[in-house]
């Protein structure tokens, strides 16, 4: 029995009783179709991390934290992030450029409008990077020096202006310093007015008794501490920069990346770290902890930092600078390390919804089943005349086999189609809803050519395996007890 007779008396048979057909391939396109479906889904949440990721180069990009703080580990307290730290990671083999995290609050001025916000210090050569590439206007500056600074698109956001509109405009930023001068200053100031009033109020012939002494000693020092603190916290010095806004980034959302909404070159933001001590009151409190608050202002100071970034190169082994850097006493984490964990959360979802989509298969396969038992029972005389005439059980097995294929193969054909007009669908919904609710457009399904081929297979393989049993019973069919019985 060749092909063409396989396939002419195969479509013949499903013709000829046409709404048991339809039903039975029904059941294979709702299955096929709800399994693409959800595959889909899978693949295209997959697929968007992976391009962001991609996008972002965070493939190439860790982050170096200081190791964590043990009451038994003093390693931890001496091992600190500074500028030779950086300068230490950034010649570790496979680290293309090592920078610091930096920030700082500062009030800004734009077109007449002040506000409160934090900036950063970023070298220019983070521009080379994928991560600071997503500019929307204008350009990077390309100096360390440069008189300019970049914005997000946070910024422009809450300022309700467009990207295009802020690039040139001035940008005024100024902090409020606060230093032992100001402090000191402040006592000298009141110095004058302070020692005539105490001067009236001594008591000179008291002078010689030792507890008037100390109470005149300890108030005088309690009056001097005051002053301090007052001209310290009430009275400091503003320190401010004019720069030019020459570019706007896109905003990055989460992965643990922290870009602030002004970013300015490094030796602009070194006047302010060295200035004193801003609003926050947290710097006051890391200058005590460290030592440095007794520093005087301009002096060179140490600084430290939270976490610092490294641009890895692409073509080195990510783990053996990941080595490199944990040899060192530092915590790291890294972007590629996490996707890993992200790919495995995806394959067991994915089989998840497999097996949820298998299931519905294996459905559908019953309904194969019992259509292709039915059309034993009714062509019992075909099957026996087809015997008589030379027939052998193995074209018999393979006539009815190739009848549950055609079956597999137009349900898992249509319902690869079904499956991604209702991914379309879906798709088409997410984005309304995404649109309202003011985030940006994303898609969240994919057909990858795995997925067609997966679906197509999974589709004919259960179709197969459901008409094993009536094609093996149909072989088994006596030709005389079916011509007979006729």
């Amino acid at each position: 029995m060749t092909w063409h007779d396989l396939l002419a008396i195969s479509t013949g048979n499903l013709w000829r009783m046409k709404l048991r057909s339809f039903l039975t391939i029904s059941g294979v396109i709702i299955a096929i179709a709800a399994f693409v479906a959800m595959l889909s889904f899978g693949a295209g949440n997959q697929k968007l991390v992976r391009e962001q990721y991609e996008q972002l180069g965070l493939f190439n990009t860790m982050q170096v934290y200081p190791p964590r703080k043990s009451n038994d580990d003093d390693t931890a307290r001496t091992v600190t992030l500074n500028d030779a730290t950086v300068a230490e990671l950034a010649e570790i083999p496979g680290v293309n450029l090592a920078y610091p995290y930096s920030k700082f609050k500062v009030s800004a001025t734009i077109k007449d409008t002040s506000f409160s916000v934090n900036a950063q210090a970023l070298p220019a050569a983070v521009f080379a990077t994928k991560l600071y590439s997503q500019l929307l206007a204008g350009t990077f500056y390309d100096r360390d020096s440069a008189r300019q600074a970049v914005v997000t698109r946070e910024l422009t956001d809450s300022l309700h202006l467009t990207p295009d509109s802020i690039i040139g405009q001035q940008l005024i930023i100024s902090i409020k310093s606060a230093s032992i001068d100001s402090g000191l200053a402040y006592i000298l100031q009141n110095a004058r007015e302070h020692m005539r009033v105490r001067l009236k109020e001594l008591r000179f012939d008291s002078l010689l008794n030792d507890d008037y002494r100390k109470r005149i000693f300890y108030g005088e020092m309690n009056s001097a501490f005051n002053l301090f603190l007052e001209g310290y916290m009430n009275h400091r010095s503003l320190i401010s920069d004019t720069l030019t806004i020459c570019g706007v980034l896109d905003k990055i959302n989460g992965h643990r990346l922290r870009i602030e909404p002004i970013i300015i070159p490094a030796a602009s933001a070194r006047r302010f770290s060295v200035s004193g001590f801003g609003d926050d009151p947290a710097d006051l409190f890391k200058a005590l902890q460290e030592g440095s608050f007794f520093v005087p202002t301009g002096d060179s100071i140490e600084q430290n930092y939270s976490e610092i970034t490294l641009n890895l190169d692409p073509l080195y082994s990510t783990e053996k600078v990941i080595d490199s850097v944990e040899a060192l006493g530092f915590r790291t984490f890294s972007f590629a390390r996490q996707f890993k964990e992200i790919s495995r959360f995806f394959f067991y979802f994915d089989l998840f919804l497999g097996i949820i989509g298998l299931i519905a298969l294996i459905t559908a396969s019953l309904g194969i089943v019992n259509t292709m038992v039915m059309s034993i029972i009714e062509r019992k005389r075909e099957i026996g005349l087809m015997k008589s005439l030379g027939a052998d059980e193995p074209d018999i097995r393979l006539l009815f086999l190739f009848e549950s294929a055609m079956i597999g193969t137009f349900g898992a054909t249509i319902g690869i189609i079904f499956g991604w007009l209702i991914t379309r669908l879906a798709s088409f919904i997410a984005r309304i809803i995404m649109t309202k609710q003011g985030f940006d457009e994303i898609e969240l399904f994919a057909l990858p050519g795995w997925l067609i081929l997966i679906a197509f297979l999974f589709g004919l393989l259960v179709s197969l395996v459901a008409g094993f049993y009536p094609a093996s019973r149909a072989a088994r069919v006596d030709p005389v007890e079916a011509l007979r019985n006729e």
